[in-house]
């Protein structure tokens, strides 16, 4: 409840635009397109009329001379060059609107399919919610839009017309009378089309506003969506824990496969395993307290032999890892002991607990894995 009720005051995260985009809520109005089209046709208009009065003018001074003989072919002919014009003059337009209307369309955001949209939606279909938007801000805002429309047109128009009264009293040649009607429509139409490009800019303007408030998330959204894209710590402990316990099984079947358990005799366990082929006996389990007292049942009902040196499993305890070979300083001492469990091997006794051969509990000191990297990389 303390989240839905918390004031959205921060901007939406990209996450949130690139929903949003998908639901389609993107700041748009489609009379840019519309007045931008309305504009190239204003500015296209007057060499479009020139070219066009001038064939009219050829095309009627041919059909007067035509009219002394007459023929099917000629009128066909004629009719043929009028839809010709027709057909040119429509396609320049229609191909100059059809371009400023996807440019419009990219420089708002660019083209974008949103299925959500096209799904029925029966809040649609709420009377209560349709009446707050009839009678909302954005109803308000689409009324006034529609009122300053109409009176600037009708302003405007109401100057043209007054500026062209004089042109109708028939004193004027005809073609001046064209000439001066078709300029004050193309200056008619420039300037309605400019001011609706004001018009649409302030539209885009407060569509923008709109969407944006809308999208505004609160402090708490952020958080959350920052948690689900790094991860709830919570899964991640679990998965954390789950890989652990896996890889702690895994290590705990090895023990099998080992040549000899060294212990603590209680609190440690490390179980080795030595292979003529791969160099020094490597670390295939190791663990203390709970962990070790599962690796020595394990190496008890596998038949390992556990022999009891406390030094040297607390060192290779301290310094080994599962899969790693031992330290070269203590090659010497796990020797011994691999002697030792081997030739009781070769004369068929298997598993059993023993202290350890060596003589002494003295052992080299061993380096931290840090600086055996360095040496060996040194040498």
């Amino acid at each position: 409840m303390a989240g839905a009720s918390e004031e959205k005051t921060e901007k939406p995260t990209p996450k949130k635009r690139k929903q949003a985009r998908k639901d389609g809520q993107v700041p748009r109005t489609p009379e840019l397109g519309g007045w931008l089209g309305l504009l190239i046709v204003s500015l296209a208009m007057g060499p479009l009329l020139d070219h066009e009065l001038n064939a009219l003018r050829t095309m009627m001074a041919t059909s007067l001379r035509s009219a002394e003989r007459p023929s099917v072919s000629l009128a066909t002919t004629l009719l043929g060059d009028a839809g010709r014009h027709m057909f040119v003059s429509l396609l320049v337009l229609g191909s100059m609107v059809l371009v400023i209307g996807v440019v419009s369309a990219l420089a708002q955001g660019g083209f974008f399919l949103s299925p959500k949209l096209a799904k029925p939606d029966p809040k649609k279909l709420d009377p209560f919610k349709g009446a707050k938007r009839l009678l909302g801000p954005h109803a308000l805002w689409e009324g006034v839009k529609v009122l300053g429309k109409s009176s600037v047109v009708a302003f405007l128009a109401w100057g043209a017309v007054t500026s062209m009264m004089p042109l109708v009293g028939g004193l004027l040649p005809i073609h001046v009378v064209l000439h001066e009607v078709s300029a004050e429509v193309s200056r008619l139409i420039l300037t309605v089309a400019l001011a609706g490009l004001v018009m649409a800019a302030a539209d885009y303007a407060m569509m923008r506003r709109r969407i944006g408030k809308q999208l505004r998330m609160s402090h708490s959204e952020i958080k959350q969506e920052h948690k689900q894209a790094e991860g709830d710590p919570l899964v991640k402990g679990a998965i954390r824990a789950r890989q652990l316990a896996a890889a702690r099984n895994r290590m705990i079947a090895d023990v099998a496969t080992a040549d000899v358990l060294l212990v603590n005799p209680t609190h440690v366990a490390v179980a080795l395993r030595y292979d003529p082929d791969r160099g020094a006996p490597r670390v295939v389990a190791r663990g203390a307290g709970a962990i070790a007292a599962r690796i020595r049942s394990v190496a008890a009902e596998e038949r390992v032999p556990l022999v009891q040196d406390v030094p040297l499993a607390r060192a290779l305890y301290r310094h080994c890892q599962v899969g790693h070979e031992i330290p070269r300083e203590l090659w010497a001492a796990v020797a011994q002991v691999l002697a030792f469990v081997l030739s009781r091997r070769n004369a068929g006794q298997y598993g059993g607990e023993h202290r350890t051969p060596r003589r002494t509990d003295d052992l080299p000191d061993v380096l931290a894995l840090s600086r055996r990297r360095r040496v060996a990389g040194g040498a």
